[in-house]
């Protein structure tokens, strides 16, 4: 048994019985423990443990299903146990609905309250009344340095166009920040919880755009969360590029091939 575990259920009034570790959590520790009294938990060690609490709560109070936060210290967050035994083929139409009232909670401007991090990478939130300068500062240009020369003048074209790319202006929407497939949970035929987010506010196609990364939505998701504005599709592209960054600096150069052809998708 882990420090972490015994610490988590210290966290819980109660000792620990049994921990076991889950798989995914490549950024992070993550364990589910059984105490001694029967209670289950899922423990996650990451960047800013009362950062993701913040933002599961505004899930949760987005009306959309999200796991309870337990225990938490500036260590672990300590959450419920969610099951998770099913695929998204059978949920497309109620996960559409509830990213439509997700996106529904709404800021006045682009940002969050405090910024995050993917692993060791910084995720700058800071407030912006400028999408298209959002996007390019806090999502882009702020990967320059990690990328080489020839990538490097193609997203620096690529920013200085973005106003003429992006709305000026969408509704500042909350985002789940990192939406794909393995951070929906399923059970039953429904979405038990959405887990791992990076909420900020923003351009609501920005969680589109992740969740299409991997998984193809389709109409039924749709029927439910609305058409998407005109042009969607280069939008879309642009917001894929922002993880296809974070992935090549996370994970290397497997993934610089994504990355080029995003760029090459929009022309730069």
């Amino acid at each position: 048994m882990s420090d972490l575990g015994d610490k988590a259920a210290k966290l819980l009034g109660g000792e620990l019985a049994h921990e076991s570790s889950l798989g995914g959590g490549s950024l992070s520790s993550l364990v589910r423990i059984v105490l001694a009294d029967g209670r289950e938990a899922i423990v996650k060690a990451g960047p800013s443990p009362l950062t993701e609490a913040r933002m599961l709560g505004a899930i949760k109070a987005a009306g959309v299903p999200a796991p309870e936060v337990l225990a938490l210290n500036g260590e672990m967050l300590v959450l419920e146990v969610l099951d998770n035994d099913g695929g998204l083929g059978a949920v497309w139409a109620e996960l559409g609905g509830h990213l439509k009232h997700l996106h529904a909670s709404q800021g006045t401007r682009y940002g969050w309250t405090e910024d995050y991090a993917f692993g060791p990478i910084p995720i700058v939130n800071r407030w912006n009344d400028d999408w298209p300068a959002f996007w390019a500062e806090h999502r882009l240009l702020c990967h320059l340095r990690y990328v080489g020369t020839s990538m490097v003048r193609r997203l620096e074209t690529l920013c200085d166009d973005l106003s003429n790319r992006l709305p000026t202006s969408p509704a500042p929407s909350l985002l789940h920040g990192d939406l794909w497939g393995g951070n929906v949970l399923v059970s039953g035929g429904t979405v038990s919880g959405l887990i791992d987010p990076a909420c900020y506010y923003g351009h609501g196609e920005v969680d589109i755009a992740m969740l299409m990364m991997f998984d193809q939505p389709g109409a039924l998701f749709f029927s439910r969360y609305g058409k998407l504005e005109p042009d969607f599709e280069e939008r879309l592209a642009i917001y894929r590029l922002w993880p296809a960054l974070v992935h090549l600096r996370l994970f290397g150069s497997g993934y610089r091939a994504l990355v080029e052809r995003l760029l090459t998708e929009l022309g730069v």
